[in-house]
């Protein structure tokens, strides 16, 4: 096996991309802002004075979340994703598409995640090296990729997305492939063979006694060292359930995995507002108050990198999946639920701001997403945790869409809503409950479209009534799932159960998958 540098270059517009100019003199130089001093600046954009402080996650603090389900549901009627703003009942399909789902993917963009700019520039994607790998004992093609994005606009930010796709060497065909908010790198590094390793350490001790001639004498003192040896052997980190990592599940299955880093598109924290893809478009200027927060940044950093897999012959284009845990577990159903092109989604611990009801009031609170977290959404979502304001206060109540709206965009593609137990470190902070109910509460949305939810006759009828599953007894029957295994916070033990899953719908078997 052996490694390559690969040349080949993607573009994801029809026009060439424009020249990289240089920096221009009379552009504004980025703002440098601290977290607070961001905040204050939305805060004053917005006219709010004060924020409602958010919960502390340590029960015995004074203001320490709530965790009884008696005092859970002050709001408890969420936004009927099957009614239109006027009151008019959704029933058909063709009103959903025409009417309502515009009417509430408006909402979210305006009031929750933000709008991605029209003008959002382009980006060209490079395959800058390619490797020969084997991972979980199977043959891999693992190529690793950066998507520059245009700056010619604004030469100031330079922002290049990183993503690692990695298939199945012998697949016979197109796989599947499941994108990943995660680090990207070679899962494997396909490692020189001992020949090589003795030409690369002589070439190395020759180089270094030129710069050196000094250290001659010490390799002479030290002839059994080398600058470099193989890499020792490495047992695999096995999941705690037992099961292989994910990403070899993946291979083993005949599908692929792109591994997304979604720091390369925006960085998770306040301060960067003024960078990355937001700070870009902006031209290093601070946000206004309809404009994107990193949540829905990076999902618009899948969205690009799901333009390279459309033109990559491996890749099965129709069946790209998007995947994530906690805050990535919150972008992955931002992405899903924006970009209809993605065909599946694994959400994992995603809590508020992801698959749990904002309206609810246990564990993580709106006041936390509005506070330390509010970069992640839009400037006005911060209203929601205004105390005091030029237009009074407002609560979690007056948001115009909710969680279970969020899961209905994704209808009728594959979304397995995905958690673990708070004993294991999935903590209840996330509420499960608040998430399970907006789960039911999408369900009308995917049988309208033709698929199948949880709803059904019996306790799934009402998200105000409806009770979790026990642990691990999924409900996976429906292209609308949900599993609650019993791991921490993590989806891996549930990997297994989703790759069968998806596999069903598009009826994949052994034959089809490379051997699964």
């Amino acid at each position: 096996m052996g490694f390559w540098v690969s040349a080949v270059v993607f573009t994801a517009c029809v026009a060439a991309p424009a020249q990289k100019s240089k920096a221009d003199a009379s552009l504004p130089a980025p703002m440098t802002f601290t977290a607070a001093q961001d905040q204050q600046n939305m805060m004053d954009q917005l006219g709010i004075k004060a924020l409602r402080p958010g919960p502390s996650g340590n029960e015995k603090a004074p203001n320490h979340a709530n965790y009884d389900e008696a005092k859970a549901n002050p709001y408890p009627n969420v936004p009927d994703a099957l009614v239109m703003n006027d009151g008019q009942k959704v029933t058909t399909a063709k009103m959903w598409w025409d009417k309502r789902r515009p009417e509430i993917v408006e909402g979210f963009e305006r009031y929750v995640y933000g709008r991605v700019p029209k003008d959002a520039p382009k980006v060209t994607w490079t395959v800058t090296a390619t490797d020969k790998e084997i991972l979980g004992g199977k043959p891999v093609i693992a190529k690793a990729l950066v998507g520059h994005v245009d700056n010619s606009a604004y030469p100031l930010i330079s922002v290049n997305i990183r993503m690692t796709l990695v298939t199945p060497a012998d697949a016979k065909g197109p796989v599947p492939v499941l994108m990943m908010f995660s680090r990207s790198g070679f899962p494997a590094p396909n490692q020189p063979s001992e020949e090589e390793l003795d030409r690369i350490n002589v070439a190395m001790k020759a180089l270094l006694a030129k710069q050196d001639p000094s250290l001659r004498e010490v390799f002479e003192q030290h002839p059994a060292w080398e600058p470099q040896r193989p890499e020792p052997f490495q047992r695999p980190q096995f999941n705690a359930d037992g099961d292989p990592p994910s990403t070899w599940e993946l291979i083993a299955a005949g599908w692929g995995f792109a591994t997304l880093d979604p720091s390369s598109v925006q960085a998770d924290n306040a301060a960067g507002l003024t960078r990355g893809i937001i700070g870009l478009v902006n031209k290093g200027q601070p946000r206004t108050p309809e404009d994107w927060g990193a949540l829905r940044a990076w999902a618009w950093g899948a969205g690009r990198g799901l333009d390279y897999l459309e033109t990559d012959k491996a890749v099965d284009a129709k069946h790209v999946g998007i995947e994530g845990v906690s805050r990535y577990g919150k972008a992955a159903l931002v992405t899903m639920a924006f970009d209809r092109r993605f065909a599946m989604v694994l959400v994992g611990s995603s809590g508020k701001g992801g698959a749990t009801l904002l309206r609810r009031n246990f564990g993580e609170a709106v006041e936390s997403l509005t506070g330390g977290e509010y970069y992640w959404m839009a400037g006005n979502f911060m209203k929601y945790g205004a105390s005091e304001a030029s237009f009074g206060s407002r609560n979690p109540g007056d948001i115009p869409v909710d969680s279970n709206e969020l899961i209905a965009l994704c209808a009728p593609r594959l979304t397995f809503i995905s958690y673990g137990i708070p004993e294991k470190g999935d903590a209840k902070w996330l509420d499960h409950q608040g998430s399970f109910m907006a789960t039911v509460a999408a369900s009308p949305v995917f049988t309208l479209l033709g698929a199948k939810g949880l709803s059904g006759p019996g306790v799934y009828d009402d998200y105000r009534t409806a009770k979790m599953p026990p642990v691990n007894a999924g409900l996976l029957g429906g292209q609308l799932a949900w599993r609650q295994d019993d791991g921490g916070h993590t989806d891996a033990p549930n990997m297994k159960y989703f790759i069968q899953w998806v596999d069903g719908f598009m009826s994949r078997t052994a034959s089809t998958s490379g051997g699964r």
